[in-house]
């Protein structure tokens, strides 16, 4: 979409924006800015001309490099469609004056629904079940009920509360870690602290909502398990050690696994979690736990609002800080 080169322009680079039911694009025209959508991948080669003549840019997943902001001199604000800013460079914007915003916990719920929809898959078996009917297999087996099980929650930022206000609900025993939270605070979501160690031991299910980066269920942490846990992932895939939970899985320590995302995501993957014995008790959706039309339209108004308060001369209401030197 190519419009009048001597209007201010807004580039936008994520697939979802404006896809709900407000039309943001018109939003941005109606404030008086052209609009220029390009790739998702954030491909420098691509992005060079939009980048150019872009006064915002509304960003999705992709890296946001020095060289972009090199090649973006008119660039005022970035605007992160989404939570994460791990893959913008902070220093590299602030050293050029570009004001960086995101969009906490726009998609809290949608997740945390999701994750609730993974977790009652897993434990009741529902895809093992759809898969087998269409086979001409009517068998049935026993599995677990989700109300009053014991669950471990790992991260209890937005979505990990949101998580815990579901099984909560459900009448789940709900053990909780986030080492940015003191066992006060906890408390006083109702939930008991416990370590992710402890978790493996006692936990008949365990989800994870922490930050990515390290390993959180390695070899080490899967050998502690009690009895057999099954786990849900819609946080990082790199929180997971793909091998060893597949080995764990094969050997009966592990029931299932269902998860939003992998370590390597997009076309083939040759993960071992996708090998053709555990399809039965390996759930993976393709990183859409965030993509519901309601989300869709909070991150993209908070992404709105605030790249026009910026644009403005206003204060953003989510205003990412540089990085501490």
């Amino acid at each position: 979409m190519t419009t009048d080169r001597c209007e201010p322009r807004i580039l936008i680079t994520s697939r979802s924006f404006s896809s709900g039911t407000v039309d943001l694009v018109e939003r941005l025209r109606l404030a008086g800015y052209a609009v220029e959508r390009s790739g998702a991948t954030h491909d420098l080669a691509e992005l060079r001309g939009p980048l150019r003549y872009a006064t915002g840019w509304i960003a999705g997943t992709g890296p946001i490099t020095e060289g972009h902001l090199e090649a973006a001199p008119n660039l005022r604000v970035i605007a992160r469609y989404g939570a994460g800013v791990d893959a913008v460079d902070r220093g590299a914007a602030a050293r050029r004056g570009i004001v960086v915003t995101n969009t906490p916990g726009a998609n809290a719920q949608a997740v945390a629904d999701h994750t609730l929809a993974l977790m009652l898959a897993a434990l009741r078996g529902v895809v093992r079940g759809n898969e087998r009917v269409r086979a001409g297999d009517w068998g049935v087996w026993q599995s677990r009920e989700l109300s009053g099980t014991r669950v471990g929650v790992v991260g209890l930022g937005r979505i990990g509360r949101e998580v815990v206000a579901r099984l909560a609900g459900l009448g789940c025993e709900v053990l909780g870690h986030d080492p940015y939270l003191p066992p006060a605070d906890l408390a006083l979501l109702g939930v008991e602290a416990a370590s992710p160690e402890r978790m493996a031991a006692e936990c008949h299910v365990v989800t994870l909502h922490a930050p990515g980066g390290t390993p959180l269920v390695d070899a080490a942490w899967l050998a502690r398990i009690g009895e057999p846990v099954t786990l849900v992932n819609t946080a990082r895939g790199d929180l997971v050690d793909e091998s060893a939970l597949a080995a764990a899985l094969r050997a009966g320590r592990v029931a299932a696994y269902a998860a939003d995302t992998l370590r390597v995501e997009g076309g083939h993957t040759d993960s071992p979690l996708l090998a053709p014995d555990l399809r039965e008790r390996v759930i993976v959706t393709p990183h859409l736990a965030a993509q519901t039309v309601e989300a869709v339209d909070r991150m993209g108004l908070a992404a709105v609002d605030d790249l026009l308060r910026v644009l403005d001369g206003r204060v953003p209401a989510n205003l990412v800080p540089p990085p501490r030197s």
